[in-house]
């Protein structure tokens, strides 16, 4: 899969984005991170189904048509586990509390990226742990692809022959075939789902501003209990592995953490303006969207307007839309995406400190991407004096 990779995924950028069947099966290869995230956004907190799409929507059509390369959105997983868990258990987190998140999130790497320290601190940060980092989270997608494959191991083994049988054919995207495959099985599972569907019509809904009436007290929890405990997973994975994905697959477009920092704080600034939630550019997204055939910009244009309309128009029916699709076939998305993600930084370095600090990197991130940066870091520094006796 990594060589027929770096044989076309420079060319087609060159010329600017498209649009043609690959970029839009690989349009729906990061489905297995951003449903799941996104359905426990409006099931478990109760946002707004509107604002969390709008969000997305016009994140993803700006940078696919800045970046002109397969330049991923995704949730911020830390802050959704922590939201999700934390209404569950407390009720501690509300709405605006996300809301606020996204907002403090925007200010941090706005300020970071335009004051030029993010290019100051990323190059203090060793390749090694960048290697690590994103190592350690292709395994960890492929483990929560298992899990989530375990709900039902028959349509989850049907999916996955399937979908490798189709991997690389570009007349029949193996996405597709996995989304409609997905979308039936739901369908046969779930029959009121269909009803549901096709009785909330299509109504329009203009965007509004989500952060009239917060109080101090949310502002307290988004800025604490969400926002900063999510910096270390964001600058190690959503700003420093992805600039390092983006240039070592696309040289042609090359990016700086500077850049990225600073459309991380732009649209988490506009997210919560407009009742969306935390976003970031995770270096799985990318890895999601070229295992299913994307090679430009134009694959996240495109959900990003299938997004758009759905909250636009649809929004009535999301709930349900999201369900529609079983558990074991996210898991299939997931896992593949996980083995793109890992491939890519699969070639271990030749010094045996920095090989340890790649593995005990990757161990740690599959548990906590902020763990395990901040101790890949340290052990980096540890083998340059000579401390390491492994």
């Amino acid at each position: 899969m990594e060589p027929e990779l770096h044989r076309t995924a420079a060319s087609p950028s060159q010329a600017g984005n498209r649009y043609d069947r690959m970029e839009w099966a690989g349009a729906f290869g990061d489905l297995g991170t951003l449903v799941p995230f996104v359905a426990a956004y409006i099931g478990v907190l109760k946002l707004d189904p509107f604002g969390v799409l709008f969000a997305f929507g016009v994140s993803m059509v700006a940078c696919g048509l800045y970046y002109k390369t397969p330049f991923p959105v995704q949730p911020m997983k830390a802050i959704g586990a922590v939201a999700s868990i934390q209404a569950v258990q407390t009720a501690v987190v509300t709405p605006a509390a996300v809301y606020t998140a996204a907002l403090a999130t925007g200010v941090f790497w706005l300020a970071l990226g335009v004051s030029g320290w993010m290019g100051r601190i990323a190059r203090l940060v060793p390749p090694a742990v960048v290697i690590g980092v994103v190592l350690g989270l292709g395994f960890g997608f492929m483990l929560q692809g298992i899990k989530m494959m375990q709900s039902d191991w028959i349509i989850a083994l049907i999916g996955m022959v399937g979908t490798l049988l189709l991997m690389g054919n570009r007349t029949v995207p193996a996405m597709f075939v996995l989304l409609v495959f997905g979308a039936a099985v739901g369908a046969a599972q779930n029959p009121e789902l269909i009803s549901r569907i096709g009785h909330a019509g299509i109504g329009f809904r203009p965007p509004s501003f989500a952060l009239a009436n917060v109080t101090w007290n949310q502002l307290f929890v988004g800025v604490v209990l969400l926002a900063l405990p999510q910096i270390p997973l964001t600058l190690g994975n959503a700003v420093i592995a992805i600039t390092d994905e983006n240039n070592r697959l696309f040289p042609q477009r090359p990016v700086t953490e500077g850049r990225v920092a600073v459309s991380t704080g732009i649209m988490n600034l506009f997210s919560g303006a407009v009742g969306g939630v935390p976003m970031c550019h995770g270096a799985g997204g990318m890895a999601a969207h070229l295992a299913f055939g994307a090679r430009t910009g134009g694959s996240v244009v495109i959900l990003g307007g299938v997004l758009l309309t759905l909250a636009l128009l649809f929004s009535a029916s999301v709930d349900a839309l999201f369900q529609l699709f079983p558990t074991a076939v996210l898991g299939v998305v997931l896992f593949l995406t996980g083995v793109q993600l890992a491939l890519g930084s699969s070639v271990l370095p030749a010094a045996r400190g920095d090989r340890i600090v790649v593995l005990a990197c990757a161990a740690l991130c599959m548990w906590n991407v902020g763990a395990g940066f901040v101790v890949g870091i340290a052990l980096h520094h540890m083998d340059k004096r000579s401390l390491l006796k492994l």
